[in-house]
């Protein structure tokens, strides 16, 4: 019966994504919309168009790989083979767990590694946007697989310690651990882990820091700084972004943000970001995160060893560590569920954050360029359907954010 319902939750996965993008492609239109005359010509908003199918094209022909990779890993015990290997060095559960899991990740790495290869120096680059060297493809590997196992191992092997010593009330201590090592990271990643990857420098003085640091003392807006990061050691696309908490939190604007934007445009950018934080919807969806932690312990919690699920994976030995593994594909649709519902809140805090920026800094000129630049720059889908909206779209599509604003 878990075989069949685990094969039906891939495919029904397999499926409703496939319905998304197909939807979405086959409702790019010819038309530019009136409020981007003027920023796209016809040659370039045909690139985005041809953009987002390379893009779509890949991701079907990835997510279609590691459907048919899964199914038949499943169906010819895979997971036995790996569990038997983990079992052979002659260790306690946490170690032969800790080993399980290893080698899973590092051949889900190996079979993403190709489709990223591709993403990154070929379709990234055919649109100009890839500025990543193989050097730096390899380095951010290399440094994520020991992050990877720095951080994740001991809070995986804390995790079966819990279940192993503690059985049914283990997944109270397991969710509060995991929530205490989420807060944790969220100060240390700014200081520690991102400066792995980029290199961030404080905005040197001049219009632009003035004029950012003035409109945050206007909102009392407390910071540790503003910072400026070398997007353009990956790619040509744009972006900022808020990091850390309290008096420890960051601004950090990519440089290719700078070199393409107004002084205004970059405050109102701020601004919106800023919204987030005042608004509250930051705290929020650290709650809704956690929430979504303990119910993901307490449901995994009614899984472990379960004779069944074990046998749908044709898996000699139960244990924990293949427990946990186990359940994440029984936690398929409630995971689709509660994404969809995130983006929902997600859509409705960003136009709230645009509110702000429109209120607060009083110039709606302003933020609606910044939009429009940042839709041309990074060839974004000025019409995307519906339902790709409704499934994935953490952000309102540019043109009813724009609206948006103009009725404020």
């Amino acid at each position: 019966m878990y075989l069949t319902i685990i094969i039906a939750f891939l495919l029904v996965s397999f499926g409703i994504n496939f319905i998304s993008d197909y939807l979405n492609v086959k409702n790019i239109s010819d038309e530019l919309p009136e409020e981007f005359k003027g920023y796209y010509d016809a040659e370039k908003y045909k690139k985005s168009q041809n953009y987002l199918k390379d893009k779509t094209k890949i991701s079907f022909i990835s997510s279609s790989v590691f459907l048919v990779v899964s199914i038949l890993f499943i169906l010819a015990g895979g997971f036995n083979h790996i569990d038997i290997f983990a079992r052979s060095f002659g260790y306690g559960e946490i170690i032969s767990g800790i080993i399980f899991t290893t080698v899973l990740f590092l051949l889900m790495q190996i079979l993403e590694i190709p489709f990223s290869v591709y993403n990154t120096f070929v379709i990234e680059e055919k649109y100009g946007f890839n500025k990543t060297t193989v050097k730096t493809f390899v380095s951010d590997i290399l440094k994520s697989l020991v992050l990877t196992f720095v951080i994740g191992v001991p809070v995986f092997a804390l995790i079966l310690w819990f279940f192993i010593k503690f059985g049914s009330a283990a997944w109270i201590y397991s969710a509060a651990i995991v929530i205490l090592f989420e807060l944790l990271i969220t100060f240390i990643a700014p200081v520690f882990i991102m400066p792995l990857f980029n290199k961030y420098v404080p905005l040197e003085d001049g219009e632009l820091k003035t004029e950012l640091e003035k409109y945050a003392k206007e909102q009392n807006f407390k910071m540790k700084g503003l910072y400026k990061m070398d997007g353009s050691k990956r790619s040509t696309k744009t972006n900022a972004f808020f990091t850390g908490f309290g008096k420890f939190r960051r601004i950090v604007l990519f440089d290719t943000l700078i070199e393409k934007h107004t002084v205004p445009e970059l405050v109102s950018v701020l601004a919106h970001e800023m919204g987030h934080y005042k608004k509250g919807h930051i705290h929020k969806f650290m709650a809704m995160s956690f929430i979504n932690t303990i119910i993901i312990f307490f449901l995994m919690s009614l899984f472990i060893g379960n004779e069944e699920l074990f046998a749908a994976f044709k898996m000699q030995n139960i244990s924990v560590y293949a427990s946990l593994i186990f359940f994440g594909f029984l936690y398929t649709p409630i995971s689709m569920f509660l994404s969809v519902v995130q983006n929902i809140i997600s859509r409705k805090y960003e136009y709230e954050a645009d509110k702000y920026s429109v209120t607060t800094y009083k110039n709606p000129q302003a933020m609606t360029e910044a939009l429009k630049k940042l839709s041309v720059d990074n060839l974004s889908n000025l019409t995307p359907h519906k339902f790709k909206v409704f499934m994935e779209y953490s952000h309102p599509p540019v043109l009813e954010r724009i609206k948006a604003i103009y009725n404020l």
